[in-house]
């Protein structure tokens, strides 16, 4: 199996197809990266900085060994909101340095216990629905980007013709594609269908003109203050339960336990203190990406230092202006048929974890854990109100490990 790893990753060895798979990597996590500042009010140029440096610092850490990019949490998305009005910006960062600093304490209490206890916490019955959540969770998401609702100069017609010819393009490089075609089938379907929108006429090149060539990101400095700091903290524990799901699925794409190498510790403490130097520079929370795990799946690009170099240029754009407003003018349906593909891939391996387990989904005890993280995860469920509600992938894990500690398990287990 490790050879058949190891030939996978053979292709993507040169510097010039390292260079491209990075920069398509950087594609798929674009629209994701910069909807949560948008979303926030924070400013989507250090959103850009902050998910290269956190994700430098995360591969530093885990020594390069895992193939995934950090950028902007949506877990954390409604806290913000909250926190902004209540405490202003600089308040705010300097919650999420607490809460950064939460994923820490969580990495040196998995050093001190070890790995082992994981396995009883998540097996395969909590952690494969889990990951089938991440990518069906987001599919509403997908579709409302690939049918134009996102989109407010784009008609439905348009904005079909345009996320199906992206889709098209892209599994058919990805399916039929050969060589170097079949490492950029995202990229493909982005220029194709950035190329049409161009013969449509729906890209709007107006933030284009207005931005300046060159530019140093608003960068915003943390303040602290007890009540910002208490308000966030709690926030943590949630997007580090989806931090294990992350690693288990980006795990069973590259058929490498990355719980044990570089270890559970490194990965949390390299999400930790991303998530920390984030805040210190005025940007969002990182988390690893759901996005860039399915173009993973996709383009079997298993190569760590395919992110590193996204990571980079992640940096880079965020002091072009013009490069980075350029970006932003992708049509939403552009990137809305591509994240139907790449979502559905990510329920794919969760639903993979699961059939390789090999434990009877119909037994009554698995039944109702893996019923009750679909639906949850899936259905909007959510317990609570106002800033503390619990909700989506972090409902369904909690949910999951708590019916897998509570409920009896079978003899046969």
């Amino acid at each position: 199996m490790n050879d058949h790893v190891a030939a996978a990753q053979t292709p993507t060895e040169s510097l010039p197809r390292i260079l491209l798979t990075g920069a398509q990597m950087l594609f798929v996590a674009f629209g994701a990266l910069v909807l949560v500042p948008l979303l926030t009010g924070l400013d989507p140029s250090v959103a850009l900085f902050t998910a290269g440096v956190g994700t430098l610092i995360f591969h530093g850490v885990t020594k390069v060994t895992v193939p995934v990019f950090l950028a902007s949490s949506f877990a954390f998305i409604a806290p913000i909101q909250g926190s902004v009005a209540s405490f202003g910006v600089s308040a705010t960062m300097g919650g999420l340095m607490a809460a950064g600093l939460v994923y820490v304490a969580i990495s040196q209490a998995v050093r001190l216990k070890g790995t082992a206890w994981l396995h009883r916490l998540l097996p395969a019955v909590v952690v494969g629905p889990v990951i089938m959540v991440i990518g069906l969770a987001l599919a509403p998401v997908a579709v409302s980007m690939a049918t134009g609702e996102t989109s407010a100069n784009i008609g439905y017609g348009q904005a079909i013709v345009l996320s199906m010819v992206s889709l098209v393009v892209t599994l058919v490089l990805a399916v039929f594609g050969r060589g170097l075609l079949r490492l950029v089938p995202i990229m493909g379907g982005i220029v194709t269908g950035y190329v049409l929108a161009l013969l449509m006429g729906v890209v709007d090149f107006t933030p284009v003109r207005e931005a300046a060539w060159l530019a140093i990101p608003s960068f915003t400095a943390p303040s602290f203050h007890w009540a910002a700091i208490l308000f966030m903290i709690p926030v943590a524990i949630a997007p580090a339960v989806e931090h294990i799901g992350d690693m288990v699925a980006i795990g069973s794409v590259t058929r490498k336990n990355y719980l044990e190498k570089p270890g559970l510790q490194r990965t949390l403490l390299g999400d930790g203190l991303a998530t920390t130097t984030a805040a210190l520079f005025g940007g969002p929370p990182n988390t690893t990406y759901s996005e860039v795990t399915g173009a993973v799946t996709l383009t079997r690009a298993f190569n760590p230092k395919i992110m590193v170099v996204a990571a980079c240029i992640a940096i880079a754009l965020a002091f072009v202006a013009k490069l980075g407003a350029l970006l932003q003018t992708i049509p939403g349906p552009v990137m809305g048929g591509i994240m139907t593909l790449l979502f559905g891939s990510i329920a794919v391996v969760g639903m993979n974890t699961l059939v390789r387990a090999g434990h009877s989904l119909t037994a009554p005890r698995n039944l109702v854990v893996v019923s009750l993280i679909l639906v949850f995860g899936i259905g909007g469920m959510q317990f609570g109100g106002g800033q503390f509600t619990l909700q989506g992938v972090s409902l369904a894990a909690l949910v999951g490990i708590v019916l897998n500690w509570l409920l009896p398990r079978a003899e046969e287990e």
